[in-house]
């Protein structure tokens, strides 16, 4: 059997679309699912910008605001307008770190935690909503996959891309000649 990597590239110049691409698919489900649970979390005032600070906060996935800015992958500067806003409603609160004024720390305010609270569940409605049709099976199988494609996306992160480019020609620099 071959090695996986030594299977022809799926794109090439000839056939690559948007409605064909990977990429836009993905940020294209990403972005109807934030939509979706920004209507469902209407009742609360919250944008996407404000509750998945405070989901994160809240489930103990980020409790400074470099953490914050790494894992929503945004600004730390606009994160700090967020931060300002969801303190002047009383959702959050940023202490200074004793050990190092540097790092601040973020909590929840009771308020927060009582905002935060319906997230998750409409996290899982939106989802469910979106995986109608998969069998538990075709779900475990796209997980996956996605698992497979951010591993993939997590080495990219370590230095160009391998000998070749999609034509299979070898990627070439710009100034090389």
């Amino acid at each position: 059997m071959k090695d996986k990597r030594d299977l022809p590239p799926i794109y090439d110049r000839a056939n690559y679309t948007r409605e064909n691409s990977m990429g836009y698919l993905m940020r294209r489900i990403g972005q109807l699912m934030v939509g979706a649970v920004d209507r469902q979390l209407g009742f609360t005032g919250l944008t996407h910008a404000q509750w998945a600070p405070l989901f994160l906060i809240h489930r103990g996935e980020a409790n400074t605001l470099a953490a914050l800015a790494r894992e929503l992958q945004v600004d730390a500067g606009a994160l700090t307008r967020t931060l300002d806003r969801l303190e002047a409603k009383g959702l959050c609160r940023r202490e200074r770190s004793a050990e190092d004024r540097r790092v601040v720390h973020l909590a929840l305010t009771p308020e927060g935690k009582k905002a935060a609270e319906p997230v998750p569940g409409i996290l899982c409605d939106v989802s469910n909503t979106m995986l109608q049709g998969f069998s538990r099976a075709e779900w475990e199988t796209l997980m996956g996959f996605l698992k497979r494609i951010v591993a993939n996306a997590e080495a990219l992160k370590d230095g160009p891309l391998g000998d070749g480019d999609a034509d299979g020609e070898g990627a070439r620099s710009p100034n090389a000649d």
